[in-house]
């Protein structure tokens, strides 16, 4: 049962404890309890979500028993954390809307079948709901010293700045009162979460202490950082988000697919769960053969299977290789083809006239039209995987694939496309 404390150190998973030396005692004990909580801020958890996420899976599957939390009731107030201004508030029909969407993404970690510790899902509107606020203040309240909470780096930034409002004030006292209800019914005595909330966390726990006098614990995980400076998670159409209908299957499987050689391996530890063996092997192949980029296809398959289903990973590969002329573009998906052009120069036209020099050129592939007659006479322009070697040539209904779209190719690796309609 201590096991997953070593594995997670050795995954780089552990940014702060209050004592692991202690949790470690906990743990040899037998099963323990372990919570993490996610706030329904968007319609969607992002990619930086699966840190938590993932982790409370690997508490699970080392025989723990994992308690995903979604935040109905501080999706209401919102987290100053790692914020400059206040945060706008969302409608209470929105928030539940979020939290019901937000209830099948956590769920979809977690075993809710297994025997000995299936997983448990909460939301802590059904607690924080029937307080009132004199109940609040009177029995939660009092156990937060205000030159604490003022003490504290979020609320201290924000309170030097522009100033932090009585509502983003109290998310701590709020996210503490979440610990202290999920020791007393399910005899929680762990919190997870990134290492931002660690104020947060360590309020909760002392919450705990002070009111039931138990010793619980906190542990968080670090933030994920990209070796070239540039946030991770990121793209340029926004966050990475863990939806299908905000990120594409195809575009989620491309953005692991091109990580670099100096991050896969971190990657690989963080979110998935292949053995100390594997990463090495894989770690070894970067360092030999990194022109394969054997460790950046185990990451994107694995992370897109895990998310989204092995259907839809097959499909993301083979509309990645048919894109490069190793495989046929008629039988991808029309959701699938729209979404891997989606990802890379495209023209939008109204209807079919255009000719193939005008649409390389509009799609931004190449920069000119004089380029464009240059790549088609030098032999390197391809529609659909078909070589063009006519400038004049104009493409017909006959060259649409699934009725709307057409690939667009120079060379070995440039890709464009073209959207009618």
């Amino acid at each position: 049962m201590t096991d997953i404390l070593d594995d997670l150190a050795w995954r780089g998973l552990i940014a702060q404890s209050t004592d692991l030396d202690a949790l470690r005692a906990s743990m040899a004990k037998g099963p323990i309890t372990v919570y993490s909580g996610f706030d329904p801020t968007a319609p969607s958890l992002h990619v930086g979500h699966f840190v938590p996420l993932l982790t409370l899976r690997r508490f699970q599957l080392a025989g723990h028993r994992p308690i995903g939390l979604v935040g109905g009731a501080t999706g209401l107030i919102g987290d100053p954390s790692g914020r400059n201004t206040e945060r706008a508030l969302n409608s209470s029909d929105v928030v539940a809307e979020w939290v019901d969407r937000l209830r099948g993404q956590v769920g979809r970690f977690l075993d809710f079948d297994a025997q000995q510790n299936a997983a448990l899902m909460v939301s802590n509107l059904d607690w924080t709901g029937e307080l009132t606020a004199i109940d609040f203040l009177r029995d939660i309240g009092k156990h937060f010293p205000v030159n604490r909470m003022l003490a504290r780096e979020a609320v201290s930034a924000r309170l030097s700045g522009e100033g932090l409002s009585y509502t983003e004030f109290s998310y701590q006292i709020l996210q503490s009162y979440d610990y202290l209800e999920l020791y007393r019914r399910y005899g929680c005595t762990l919190q997870i979460g990134g290492s931002d909330q660690w104020g947060n966390i360590t309020a909760g726990a002392d919450l705990v202490r002070r009111i039931e006098g138990a010793h619980v614990h906190a542990l968080t995980l670090p933030l994920i950082t990209k070796a070239d400076g540039t946030k991770f998670g990121k793209t340029a159409g926004g966050a990475l988000w863990l939806d299908p209908e905000m990120t594409s299957p195809y575009a989620f499987y491309q953005y692991f697919l091109n990580s670099d050689d100096r991050d896969v391996i971190h990657y690989l530890k963080v979110f998935t769960f292949k053995s100390r063996e594997e990463i090495e092997e894989l770690e070894k192949a970067v360092a030999e053969r990194p022109f394969a980029r054997e460790a950046q296809r185990a990451l994107a398959e694995d992370l897109t299977e895990l998310l989204h289903g092995r259907r839809e990973l097959d499909a993301v590969v083979a509309a990645s290789k048919a894109l490069f002329g190793q495989g046929a573009l008629e039988e991808l998906p029309a959701t699938t083809l729209g979404a891997a052009l989606a990802e890379v120069p495209k023209a939008k036209v109204d209807s079919l006239g255009a000719s193939f020099v005008d649409l390389l050129s509009d799609s931004g592939l190449v920069e000119s039209k004089s380029a464009a007659r240059r790549a088609v006479k030098e032999g390197g322009a391809y529609l659909n995987n078909l070589k063009i070697t006519d400038e004049s040539y104009v493409p017909t209904s006959d060259d649409l694939l699934a009725g709307r779209y057409m690939v667009l190719r120079r060379g070995k690796k440039s890709i464009g496309g073209v959207e009618v309609g």
